[in-house]
Formats: C-alpha cells, structure tokens, sequence
C-alpha cells in the first residue's frame, strides 16, 4: 500500500467518524426518549455498567461512542504511518497500516453493526468480531513501536 493510499483512506475514515458520531448523536438517541435505541431496546433487561444498573439504549449507545472514538484515534495513527511511509519503505509500517485499517474495519464496524443490528444479526454474534479488531489495533502499535526503534534522526534536517 502506498503512502498517498494510507494517507487518503485515513483522511476519510477520519471523516466518516465525524459523520458516525453526529449520527449516534443526533440519529441514534434524542433528549425525549423516543429515539431509535430507547425504542429498540425498550424491552430489553438493563445492562450493568461498572457496577451500575442502566438502561440496555444507554450501555449500547455507549458500545458506539467507543466504536466512533476509537475509529478517530486510529484513523489518525493511520494518518501517521502515512506521513511515516513518505520517509521511508517499512514493511513493519505497511503491517502497521494494515492492522489499523483491519482494527477499524473489524473494532469499530463490529460495534456499530451490534448497536444499529442488535447483539446478533444474520446469525452473527457482533460482540464476538470486536476483539479480532482490537487485537490487530494493537498489533498496529506494537509494529510501529518497532519502527521507532528502527529509525535514525537525520542531522542536517534537524538543525534547519
């Protein structure tokens, strides 16, 4: 994958978590309690959230707030393995890109599709697929933390 590549695909899953987090805010719960998640998890038992009973809407509309935050923060981790690829060829920053882009894809993508689907939709069971995603995440910075280690300082642009 190219430079031009990550940087573009991180640019707009940056922006496409904008447009997903004004969605959850705006589409997905409002202040009467008449919006899409109060309505879909109306029956459903409440949910125990660090040792407090709340309402199922609430716990899964946290689920997508986590989904939408950590899909930002990887995009700009992605953002950066591509300003990291402009300077140099490393196939540890290539496996970097591609565990990001496979966390937010399987990490974030799980989340919403558990939220907006419900737990279990075409007979998958979403909240099984987010660790997959959050363990590529991780991989990601593990493959970047050994990049660091791998870099030199250029002295003559350090002094410019």
């Amino acid at each position: 994958m190219s430079a031009r590549v990550v940087l573009f695909l991180a640019a707009m899953l940056g922006c496409l978590s904008v447009m997903l987090g004004a969605f959850g805010a705006h589409g997905l719960s409002n202040n009467q309690n008449t919006g899409y998640l109060e309505t879909k998890y109306a029956a459903m038992e409440p949910k125990f959230v660090a040792g407090h009973s709340v309402p199922a809407s609430y716990k899964y509309l946290m689920d997508y707030k986590t989904g939408v935050e950590y899909q930002m923060a990887h995009s700009l981790a992605l953002g950066l393995v591509g300003v990291l690829m402009l300077r140099r060829r490393s196939k540890l920053l290539s496996v970097a890109a591609g565990c990001f882009l496979g966390g937010i894809f399987f990490f974030s993508g799980s989340l919403y599709l558990l939220v907006i689907a419900g737990p279990r939709w075409l007979g998958v069971p979403w909240g099984a697929i987010t660790p997959i995603g959050g363990t590529l995440m991780l991989i990601g910075w593990l493959a970047l933390a050994f990049v660091s280690l791998s870099m030199t300082t250029d002295s003559t642009s350090a002094h410019s």
